[in-house]
């Protein structure tokens, strides 16, 4: 179907996304808001990640701290010994009422709000059940039909991966025939996201969990320990909410009514042929 007016672009309405993507897609937003937030309240619990089997604490990969220095308190992260002041970030940072705490995370960033590790947890696992349904369901969808050909780059796409990286730094984006589907930035990442870091960190979770160690005790040692895991789990998070801000960043630039209306009825109007 296409529309037009005098003078202006002809347009066309495609199909873009089928409702199963876009049902797993809306249920991983709500999970990944979730899952996020009770992950960093689960971390303010001990805010330091270390590589083996058990904590160093003395050499940690990453710390995040409250210290004193000047005769006040200051929040300080110290990455692979390297130390930065973070006040009002991270270590230390104001709670609801205005105060300085010693804090990880900020109470903003976190699911809940107030340090409540029990509770974080229960947040974190309910949501982390739902994920893992929600893309067995998307896996299952997308290998039956054939979704999956349409998140790995072509072999042509490749060869143009320059001109659209250079594109996209300069808000440059795919109009007309080109923007049917994804471009290889798009795929690249997608299919990263989908089938790598995701079932990693999930199997990072997993190795954390005395239940799934006690079932499968190689599970932790894939990760050279159950630190280790933590580790990784930590850093596909980081990932994960990287690829999500420049997702919705993409979105935004890219054209949001478009591109919302999309993912909520399918239809995606571009330039016709």
């Amino acid at each position: 179907m296409s529309e037009s007016a005098p003078g202006r672009h002809q347009w066309q309405w495609i199909y873009r996304h089928p409702v199963a993507v876009r049902v797993t897609h809306w249920v991983n937003v709500v999970c990944l808001v979730f899952l996020l937030g009770s992950g960093l309240a689960i971390f303010n619990a001990h805010p330091s990640l270390y590589w083996g089997n058990i904590a160093t604490f003395d050499r940690p990969l990453v710390r995040l701290e409250a210290v004193a220095e000047g005769g006040k308190p200051i929040g300080r992260t110290t990455v692979f010994g390297v130390a930065f002041t973070t006040t009002g970030f991270l270590g230390l940072s104001r709670d609801g009422e205005g105060q300085l705490v010693r804090r990880g995370f900020p109470s903003w960033a976190t699911i809940p709000s107030y340090q409540d590790l029990s509770t974080g947890r229960r947040w974190h696992f309910v949501f982390a059940w739902l994920f893992g349904i929600n893309g067995a369901i998307y896996l299952a969808y997308t290998l039956a039909s054939g979704h999956a050909r349409d998140l790995v780059p072509a072999r042509t796409q490749w060869r143009t991966i320059g001109r659209t990286v250079w594109d996209h730094l300069r808000l440059r984006f795919p109009h007309g025939p080109e923007a049917r589907g994804y471009n290889v930035l798009q795929r690249a990442s997608y299919f990263g996201i989908a089938f790598i870091v995701l079932p990693v960190l999930i199997l990072a979770g997993l190795a954390m969990s005395p239940g799934w160690d006690a079932a499968f005790p190689w599970l932790p040692q894939l990760f050279g320990g159950r630190q280790s895991a933590r580790t990784v789990h930590f850093i596909c998070a980081g990932l994960v909410t990287l690829f999500a801000v420049v997702h919705v960043l993409m979105v935004l630039v890219s054209g949001v009514w478009n591109n919302l209306r999309s993912m909520i009825t399918g239809r995606y109007r571009i330039e016709a042929e």
